[in-house]
């Protein structure tokens, strides 16, 4: 396994897409293909009371223009995971009835070419009566404002822990509570969402989409259509990355698919920047209020946390993401009393998704800034307290008080890492030397993380060749992560031979017979591990032919490097695979892994301007074995950069009327090369203890870790007492109100 786990092996995927040569959804050439666009509510919450398609229909070269009055049989969206929150609560494609958000579609126009298609869909006219329109989540928790008649705005509530007696609170030495703002963000992908439909006369359908999940895409629009699961082809080319929100089956796909269907054409739609930004999805969205009680050595007695998350218009897609912030809310604390109490609200915002961290940056960043008003409330290092209230590493497998078992990890060892990495010691005496002889004030700001990693069941064969090369089959589905590198790395690994002799084949449901796809950091700790299996199975299969071919015991065919031996008999894989298909499909559903780290981060704020300027970020992530940790790093830059942007700069910002603020990236605000600091990363290796390989998920811990450690920094420099004057994204306006 030397040869290849662990090498720094360049991406294979990289030089045709960095040669423009990648070939996306817009990209594709499709005989007869039509082109769509949408036309949108411009109103947050209304009545629908008519869509006028005479005019639309009339321009040249227009193939048709449909309302929901116009497809009355046009299926409503499905939800993504939880059935619970969704009743009562139906997703039209296309409204009717009510608008819910700005930027819901109403009705798609089909032409022979976008520009075309949007000139049809401007001639469209709406007639709308708007109603009371409600943003935030607490506010819409009790209004009697009802998006939907006769359900509650609170889609989805539970509680996790136990309630924690009063006595608790009351006896502790200290008790500090704050409030929170996650504010809701957009995806910003390079490439935005995008489907192609290609129908046949017999009602199936061949569909290329940019998507995390193509399996579930497939199933999804079977179901809708009334079609068997082998009649839907999902192929999901180049894919200009995802973030969690191209894992979901999306309104205008069915809407799509439908035109497609009654045109019996192709037809595709590329979402624009605008309808990117004020639409959905949407990620973070959440209100919270903590709670933690000590006694005076800093031992941390009890957690309180209440989460009023905004879903947006329809809980589909994001009602459960809050839940799993509640599961993870304990972070990597042994805390004895814990109780959070986690509501999933509708508002008149587009509704949201999992993005990258999907739940654990929101509980990241409640309990870590908690613990460092807790530190400064004792008088106490924040290091110190954090050591002091860790899980141990004799502890594990422990199980929270919120549901999850994590299985391994060494948090201190991870903090005295990133400590070291940071020269923690050296900034706090530059920090003592500023506040005592002048300069610009700076802040030193940390951040412990666990985070949850891999969740369901995923497919992976290995098969040898004539040839003497082989080709792996994954149901994961790479949006960017270098899958075509290193999963040919693991199969090489376990087989003995070169990985340039291993071909991976992903993202193509009429090839791959089943999976589950690309989140929650699932593909090398699930998908790898099913991939090392299969080879394992492959070489056993092998050595059982072999065994029979030489009629000799199984136990006297040994392998090695590609090939079978036994004494002075010699038999390749691909000789043996020429007699006969040599394959081995394998299923694997590992349990849920919990990655670690720690973040460290020194900012210098300009007390007259409010202005923040990172002057480094150190990371230290322990991800188990890292297959290629070239990738891995890869992915913590991307990362870390999305987690500054939460941190300073992004905010999808609504009017009082539900107006989205943003309609391009000159509206909408992310880090770009000229705003990153000084980066450092470094790794711990706690191997999984639950697959052969030992991996963990990698990917998103920059976004979970980096937020945090940067508000703690900037409350540190201004020397806050008051953390809730302090809320993301911290602009200069924010910072110089919260230093006064």
């Amino acid at each position: 396994m030397a040869r290849t786990i662990g090498a720094r092996l360049q991406r294979r995927e990289d030089p045709p897409l960095v040669r423009g040569a990648g070939t996306y959804v817009g990209d594709l050439r499709v005989r007869g293909c039509l082109e769509a666009a949408f036309v949108r509510s411009d109103v947050a919450h209304g009545e629908l009371r008519a869509v006028d398609l005479a005019a639309a229909r009339r321009l040249p070269d227009v193939a048709g223009a449909w309302s929901h009055a116009d497809l009355p049989s046009l299926p409503d969206t499905p939800p993504m995971l939880d059935q619970e929150s969704v009743r009562g609560r139906p997703w039209p494609a296309l409204a009717t009835g009510r608008v819910r958000y700005v930027g819901e579609p109403l009705a798609i126009v089909v032409a022979a070419d976008r520009y075309l298609a949007e000139d049809a869909r401007d001639a469209a006219r709406v007639d709308i009566a708007p109603l009371p329109v409600l943003l935030d989540p607490a506010e819409a928790a009790g209004s009697a404002v009802r998006l939907f008649p006769g359900s509650d705005n609170v889609a989805l509530q539970r509680d996790f822990g136990e309630p924690i007696e009063e006595s608790v609170w009351r006896d502790a030495a200290v008790v500090v509570e704050a409030g929170y703002r996650q504010q809701l963000l957009a995806h910003t992908y390079l490439e935005a969402r995008a489907i192609l439909v290609d129908p046949r006369p017999d009602g199936a359908m061949t569909v290329w989409a940019s998507h995390q999940a193509p399996h579930r895409l497939r199933a999804d629009l079977a179901g809708a259509f009334g079609l068997r699961p082998d009649q839907v082809r999902v192929i999901v080319p180049d894919v200009g990355g995802a973030f969690g929100g191209k894992s979901q089956t999306w309104p205008e796909y069915l809407a799509v698919a439908a035109a497609a269907r009654r045109l019996g054409r192709p037809v595709r739609w590329s979402e624009d920047r605008a309808e990117a930004l004020t639409g959905p999805p949407h990620g973070r969205g959440q209100n919270q209020r903590v709670r933690m009680a000590a006694d005076a050595d800093g031992r941390i007695l009890a957690y309180e946390l209440h989460i009023d998350a905004d879903v947006g218009a329809y809980p589909h897609t994001g009602a459960i993401v809050p839940m799993i912030s509640a599961m993870i809310a304990t972070g990597a604390y042994a805390i004895p009393r814990v109780h959070v109490r986690a509501r999933s609200v509708v508002t008149n915002t587009a509704p949201t998704a999992p993005y990258r961290g999907a739940g654990r940056p929101e509980a990241a960043s409640a309990i870590e800034r908690t613990v460092e008003l807790l530190a400064r409330r004792l008088g106490m290092d924040p290091a110190d307290l954090r050591r002091r209230n860790f899980i141990a590493p004799q502890d594990f497998p422990y199980a929270t008080p919120t549901g999850f078992t994590y299985d391994s990890g060494d948090y201190a060892g991870a903090l005295d890492a990133a400590l070291r990495d940071l020269d923690y010691d050296g900034w706090r005496a530059e920090q003592a030397h500023r506040r005592h002889t002048g300069g610009p004030p700076i802040g030193i700001g940390l951040c412990t993380y666990v985070e949850r990693s891999g969740v369901g069941a995923e497919f992976g064969a290995v098969e040898a060749c004539p040839d003497g090369t082989f080709v792996a089959l994954s149901g994961c589905c790479s949006t960017g992560q270098g899958h075509e590198t290193s999963f040919p790395q693991v199969v090489a690994a376990v087989l003995d031979v070169d990985v340039d002799r291993v071909r991976l084949v992903e993202r193509d449901t009429a090839v791959v017979p089943h999976g589950t796809g690309s989140f929650a950091s699932r593909s090398m700790q699930i998908g790898g591990a099913a991939l090392y299996r299969a080879a394992g199975d492959l070489i056993e299969t092998a050595r059982q032919r072999a065994a029979a071919t030489w009629a000799l015991p199984v136990d006297d065919v040994g392998y090695r490097g590609g090939e079978l031996v036994a004494g002075d008999r010699r038999m390749t894989l691909g000789e043996l695979a020429g007699a006969g298909q040599l394959r081995a499909d394998v299923t694997a559903a590992p349990p849920e892994a919990f990655p670690f780290g720690a973040y460290g981060a020194v900012v210098e704020v300009d007390p007259e301007l409010g202005d923040v300027t990172v002057l480094r970020i150190v990371a230290v992530d322990d991800c188990g074995v890292a297959v290629n940790p070239m990738i891995v790093d890869g992915q913590g830059y991307g990362s870390a950069v999305q987690g500054l942007g939460q941190a300073l700069y992004e905010h999808v910002r609504y009017a009082p009327d539900g107006t989205p603020a943003a309609r391009s990236l000159l509206d909408y605000l992310i880090p770009t090369v000229s705003e990153l600091p000084s980066l450092h990363f470094a790794a711990t290796c706690t191997p999984n203890p639950n697959t052969p390989l030992g991996a963990k998920g990698a990917g998103e811990a920059g976004c979970i870790g980096a937020p945090p450690a940067i508000v703690n920094a900037v409350a540190d420099t201004l020397d806050l007492d008051d953390r809730s004057a302090l809320q993301m994204p911290l602009t200069p306006y924010t910072c110089w109100s919260a230093a006064r």
